[in-house]
């Protein structure tokens, strides 16, 4: 058959390579220079004709040849010969036919069947030409090994390269022959097996090659390129033979790793660090997964000696690759820092995914704690060594420190974890602490967080984690840990450790930072805070802490009556104060002195035990004379109830007053003298529409109760009765928890005989009201008021008056006598939790979007956009100020009502007729425009 290539037939050719086979190695090297051409020539033929036919006849002729090639007469190829006499022009002609021979197994593959003789033969022939196919590259790279002389790529240049490529489609032939051979892959199996065996032994010779390879400054441009080629090459190999063979896996990187390094100064700026770097972190946290899910299949087995079951030696192999993927990963980073600023993110997400697996998370699988510590040093140890080599990396902080990054649930423990490992790293290294402690200073630059912030923020995120709780392990103290403490002191701890080696210049991001924290909504990262807070006022000086409790104090007088930042500065203020000197409390009374109006929203606040005597009985004399002033004041005004909100503002001083400790007596008959003129003046009509007044009776309830023994059998009735005039399932909240402790009071006295039939069965009446209250909250603190009164109480009759429903009395039983009805198991707590972390964050967010007290925490900001109008429909404005007017001529019409205090003086007639003449108008005005 004539195929138009010179003179050279197939007939001429296989005669030629029967011959040739007979060949000893002598005559095979005088022949070379003769024969070798014309076997590249017809081996080109045969190339076309392959391409044209696909027989497996001609295949079989290619891979004939290429044997006897290698065989006879490459051995007697010198070094300096091999590329251009044989490698250049053989070698890219077996990468084809090889990717030609894959091809038509994927065409041919879906008719394969134990049924189809031909078929399978057919396929099983072109496998077994494969094997050949890498059985003579193994012996191209053996020869290339053979040699004691120093090999350079420029002289193998075509090897690399054609062994590459073809190791590649071999190993993803292999890697995907489940799914192509599908159920049959039996019939073809064991030619598989041995593929893969050759391809494996190529791979390990060819990097044996290549490792005797040194490149220098005088090597040249294409050599360089190759060993770039080379090293992406086998990234690529890597990707296919992860889930191929470990041992493959582990070799092939190591081989990139080592390469990369020993040719750096050469190759550092050409190699994809970013796909290397992303490569290294999915092959550790895919390690690190196999394990534990492993572990929670021992666990799950419910095997008692874990050393000796027959998985743990496959437990232990995945360790050791995990162990190996991340000191890899360390070496890596170290080498390459430089260049892997556009990984820093994948760093940082990896370094997440893998503590998320350990223990400490809630979500984290159930695995035994035997297996844990060897993982623990195989992994989080060399974590920790290239968090140590990221320290000082301006991209790294920015990933971790980015406020605009959300984090999943399950990965806002470690994300806390991470941050308050690097506070107790940074104080090692000025560049560091400088980078991390600051936050973004200027507008070009990405926003960043100071750590702090970022600690507070994460902490914050860590509901659950906080519910649940998870408990870490304590620092050492004396040579010994403390046990495991909860997240929350974890935190504290080693944010206070920072704080005690920050130097001074870095204060202001720290405060900023605690400020900002203290007035976002979440309570108890308000608390925390607050702990590191006052951690820096004692280390700090007596001035730095009466400089803080001077700006507290002034954001308490800006806040407005109610919210939550006004509860956090207020539990701020009264812990600051108990570190202040006595002379600074004294110069702080001077500052804020209680008989000046603004600032009686201060010492509403305070506690007076943490102020020492001189400065205790000073404000105590204060305020009395204030109260008493602001008393003479209203019943001057008729006892207007457009002044309340200023008396309100006096009682809730005198309450902190009545909260001291050892009170003076004047004191007592002041406060007792107070209370009980306004409890003369308390109708429960007013109370139950009146707001104000609300606040009023749960002062006076508050106030009661503190000096309750002191208090006149004639405004103890007043108060109950009072009370039971209130519809108290429509009262507030707060009125209820005051109410409580009032009747809780109760206990501590002994009812005369002439009141005990105005007093008692409205106690029992009132308990047995309230131990029907809907909310579960409310129900509680009743619980806890009853148990409290029956405790003490000399009155046994109301405890039986008011246990009157047999559900009733079992709860209270059941209350006292710590009998819990329900357990709920700890899957279906953490389920509840769960669910109780989002609505949590919802109504956190929903707090912080009603901010009224801007705070600066950061660089100069843009001013924010003008609300936009909000437009409100007529109708809804009528019906708001006619609520208003019936509510407040209600109000009017109760203080003149039987009863109340004499006929009002003459203006009161005289505006109540310009009201009505106000009325007239507005009614004609509306009949015209109708």
């Amino acid at each position: 058959m004539q195929v138009g290539f010179g003179k050279v037939t197939t007939m001429s050719q296989v005669t030629l390579l029967e011959e040739v086979s007979q060949w000893n190695q002598e005559t095979c090297q005088q022949q070379l220079k003769s024969v070798l051409p014309k076997l590249k020539l017809y081996r080109s033929a045969l190339t076309l004709f392959h391409a044209m036919h696909h027989d497996t006849d001609s295949g079989e002729e290619h891979t004939n040849i290429f044997q006897v090639i290698t065989n006879r007469f490459l051995p007697h190829l010198s070094l300096s010969a091999l590329e251009m006499e044989c490698f250049s022009s053989v070698l890219p002609k077996v990468a084809k036919i090889f990717a030609s021979f894959l091809e038509e197994i994927v065409r041919q593959v879906g008719g394969l069947s134990s049924q189809n003789a031909e078929l399978q033969t057919f396929l099983r022939n072109i496998l077994k030409m494969m094997v050949q196919t890498l059985e003579c590259l193994s012996g191209c790279v053996r020869h290339v090994g053979s040699f004691e002389e120093s090999v350079s790529l420029d002289a193998i240049r075509s090897l690399p390269s054609c062994v590459l490529r073809i190791l590649k489609d071999t190993f993803q032939h292999c890697k995907d022959s489940e799914v192509m051979y599908s159920g049959r892959l039996s019939l073809v199996g064991d030619l598989l097996q041995g593929l893969f065996k050759e391809a494996y032994s190529l791979q390990k010779g060819l990097m044996e090659v290549l490792e005797k390879i040194n490149l220098d400054d005088s090597s040249s441009e294409e050599e360089v390129s190759d060993i770039v080629i080379v090293i992406h090459s086998l990234l690529d190999i890597c990707a296919i033979t992860s889930s191929l063979d470990i041992a493959l896996h582990a070799n092939t990187w190591k081989f990139i790793i080592k390469q990369s390094v020993k040719h750096q100064s050469l190759v550092e700026d050409r190699l994809h660090h970013t796909d290397i770097a992303f490569s290294l972190c999915e092959d550790l946290c895919t390690s690190v997964q196999n394990c534990f899910v492993m572990a929670q299949q021992i666990q799950q087995s419910g095997l008692q000696e874990v050393v000796h079951c027959p998985e743990f030696k496959l437990i232990q192999k995945a360790t050791k690759m995990c162990r190996f993927f991340a000191n890899t990963l360390v070496h890596y980073t170290k080498e390459f820092k430089a260049f892997l600023a556009k990984s820093c993110c994948r760093f940082h997400q990896c370094y997440l995914q893998i503590h998320r697996k350990f223990p400490l998370s809630v979500l984290a699988l159930s695995v035994p704690a035997a297996l844990i510590e060897d993982l623990r040093v195989s992994v989080l140890v060399p974590m920790d060594a290239m968090l140590m080599q990221l320290l000082s990396f301006h991209p790294f902080a920015e990933s971790v420190l980015d406020p605009g990054h959300q984090y999943s649930t399950e990965l806002c423990l470690p994300q806390c974890l991470l941050l308050v490992n690097v506070m107790g790293k940074i104080s090692q290294s000025e560049e560091a602490l400088r980078l991390w402690s600051d936050g973004s200073q200027f507008s070009e630059e990405n926003p960043r967080w100071s750590v702090f912030e970022a600690v507070l923020q994460s902490f914050r995120k860590c509901v659950l984690e906080r519910a649940v709780p998870v408990t870490l392990p304590g620092v050492m103290l004396r040579g010994q840990a403390q046990g495991t403490i909860s997240l929350h002191q974890h935190v504290c701890v080693h944010m206070c450790a920072c704080v005690a080696a920050l130097p001074p210049q870095h204060f202001a991001p720290l405060e900023r930072s605690l400020l900002a924290a203290v007035l976002q909504a979440d309570t108890q990262t308000a608390v925390l805070a607050m702990d590191v807070w006052c951690f820096l006022a004692r280390y700090g000086s007596a001035d730095l802490c009466f400089h803080h409790v001077h700006l507290v104090a002034h954001l308490i007088r800006s806040c407005p009556d109610k919210g939550y930042q006004l509860v956090h500065l207020a539990l701020l203020l009264r812990r600051l104060l108990f570190l202040m000197t006595p002379k600074h409390q004294m110069e702080f009374v001077e500052r804020f002195p209680p008989s000046q109006e603004e600032n009686l929203c201060v010492w509403h606040h305070i506690l007076l035990r943490c102020l020492s005597t001189e400065a205790c009985v000073r404000v105590e004399e204060e305020v009395l004379s204030k109260a008493s002033d602001a008393l003479q004041e209203w019943q001057d005004s008729g006892y207007r109830l457009g002044n309340v909100s200023r008396v309100n503002r006096v009682l809730g001083c005198v309450l902190v007053v009545m909260g001291g400790s050892n009170l003076h007596a004047e004191s007592v008959v002041s406060s007792v003298k107070i209370i009980s003129l306004m409890w003369s003046r308390m109708s429960s009509n007013q109370v139950q529409i009146y707001p104000p007044l609300q606040c009023t009776v749960k002062l006076l309830l508050s106030i009661s109760a503190a000096v309750i023994k002191s208090v006149a059998p004639h405004v103890i009735i007043q108060a109950v009765s009072c009370l039971s005039e209130l519809n108290l399932q429509k009262c507030p909240d707060d009125l209820l928890i005051a109410a409580l402790e009032f009747l809780a009071s109760m206990g501590k006295v002994f009812a005369p005989p002439n009141i005990q039939g105005q007093v008692l069965p409205r106690l029992s009446a009132l308990f047995n009201g309230l131990l029907t209250h809907p909310s579960w909250l409310i129900f509680q603190h009743v619980l806890e008021a009853f148990g409290l009164f029956a405790e003490i109480t000399n009155h046994e009759e109301v405890i039986s008056q008011t246990l009157t429903s047999e559900e009733v009395k079992t709860k209270v039983i059941n209350f006292l006598s710590k009998t819990v009805s329900q357990r709920e198991s700890a899957e279906e707590r953490l389920e509840r939790l769960k669910e109780d972390r989002s609505v949590i964050e919802n109504h956190c967010e929903r707090l912080d979007g009603e901010k009224s007290l801007p705070v600066h925490t950061g660089p100069a900001e843009e001013p924010c956009p003008k609300r936009a109008r909000q437009e409100t429909k007529a109708e809804e404005e009528y019906e708001r100020y006619l609520q208003k007017a019936e509510s407040a001529l209600k109000a009017l019409q109760s203080i003149e009502g039987p009863g109340c205090s004499p006929s009002p003086p003459q203006w009161v007639r005289v505006r109540l007729e310009a009201l009505q003449t106000l009325v007239t108008q507005i009614n004609t005005t509306t009949d015209e425009q109708s």
